[in-house]
C-alpha cells in the first residue's frame, strides 16, 4: 500500500527492515531489505479451523513463530511495528515471545470489523495489552479504541501525511459553461460511499448537463457501479487502477473532489483517505462526510 511505502522510505533516524508474506510490484515500490516469510502449506486449513469451526481469529503456528523470531534476531531488530490491528492479533504469540517492544498501527477497518464477536474482541484486547504503543490515524479511531477497552495513555495519533513536493498547490476557479469536473479516487468498496457519489452527481447534472465525473480506482464494486451509472443515465469515467502521475493530472483537471465515506455493513470504516489528502494538497475543494 502506497501510504505504508511512504512511511517506511521517509524514516531517517532508523534503518527499517520489512518482513512480509509476499511481495508485489517491486519495480513500482523499490526497497531493501525485504524478507519473505511465506504462508505455510497448511495455512488455509489452519485459518479455516480457527475462523469457520471455532469462530475465533487465527494466530500464527509454532513454525511461523520460530521463523519470525529467528529473523528478528538475525536482523538485530529493536522494535517491531505491525501494520493493522487484525495482523497484530494473528501475531500475538510473536509479540509475547519476542523480547523487544512491539507497536501496532490501526487504519480504520481493523478497529471495528468483527468486534461484535466476543472472541475477536477478547483477542484484540489481549493484543492491545501486550503491545507497548498503539498508533491511530485520527481522533475518531482513538475514541473507538478507547471504547473497545484500550488504555487511553497507550494511544498516540500518528498524522500520516503525504509528500507535498509531489502535489503542488494550484488555484481553482469555476468553469465556463458549467463544465464542472468531479473526481473520486480509491478502492471501489462499500465504505467509500460511491453509490452516494453517483446519485448526487445525477442530481447535479440536471442543472449542469456538461459536468463530468471520474472514478479512479479498482475494486469488487466496479460492475455494480457501472450498472448504477447506466441506470441513472450519467456519464462517468471509470479509469481502473492508474499511476500516481495520471491521478495527479486528473486532480489538476478537476474542480471538486468527492469522498462520501460511510461505515460498511461489516463495520469497516475509514481512517483518513490518502487520496483526499492528496487532492487537498493540490488545491481541490473536498466534499466529504464527517467520518474517520
Amino acid at each position: 500500500m502506497l501510504h505504508i511505502y511512504r512511511q517506511i522510505t521517509a524514516l531517517e533516524r532508523c534503518a527499517p527492515v520489512v518482513i512480509t508474506q509476499k511481495r508485489e510490484n517491486a519495480e513500482r515500490y523499490p526497497f531493501a531489505p525485504v524478507y519473505i516469510v511465506p504462508k505455510p502449506a497448511a495455512h488455509f486449513l489452519r485459518r479455516f479451523w480457527f475462523r469457520q469451526v471455532r469462530d475465533t481469529p487465527w494466530q500464527i503456528s509454532d513454525a511461523e513463530l520460530r521463523a519470525l523470531v529467528r529473523l528478528l534476531n538475525e536482523t538485530r531488530a529493536r522494535l517491531l511495528h505491525i501494520y493493522f490491528g487484525q495482523i497484530a492479533v494473528h501475531l500475538l504469540p510473536l509479540i509475547r515471545t519476542w523480547g523487544n517492544p512491539s507497536i501496532v498501527s490501526f487504519h480504520g477497518a481493523d478497529v471495528m470489523v468483527d468486534m461484535n464477536k466476543a472472541a475477536y474482541r477478547t483477542a484484540t484486547l489481549k493484543m492491545l495489552d501486550a503491545v507497548k504503543l498503539v498508533l491511530v490515524r485520527s481522533e475518531s479511531l482513538r475514541c473507538a479504541l478507547i471504547d473497545l477497552g484500550c488504555e487511553p495513555e497507550k494511544i498516540e495519533i500518528q498524522r500520516t501525511g503525504i509528500p507535498l513536493e509531489e502535489f503542488s498547490f494550484r488555484e481553482r476557479a469555476a468553469p465556463k459553461n458549467g463544465e464542472w469536473r468531479f473526481v473520486q479516487a480509491g478502492r471501489l468498496i462499500e465504505k467509500k460511499g460511491l453509490p452516494v457519489t453517483l446519485r448526487a452527481f445525477e442530481v447535479f447534472v440536471r442543472q449542469y448537463p456538461n459536468a463530468r465525473l471520474t472514478i479512479a480506482g479498482e475494486g469488487p464494486l466496479l460492475g455494480e457501479l457501472e450498472t448504477l451509472a447506466r441506470e441513472l443515465k450519467i456519464r462517468v469515467s471509470f479509469t481502473g487502477f492508474i499511476s500516481q502521475d495520471r491521478l495527479r493530472e486528473i486532480y489538476y483537471r478537476s474542480h471538486i473532489f468527492l469522498h462520501p465515506s460511510q461505515t460498511g455493513r461489516d463495520g469497516n470504516q475509514e481512517g483518513i483517505p490518502n487520496s483526499m489528502l492528496e487532492a487537498m494538497a493540490t488545491g481541490l475543494p473536498v466534499f466529504a462526510t464527517e467520518h474517520g
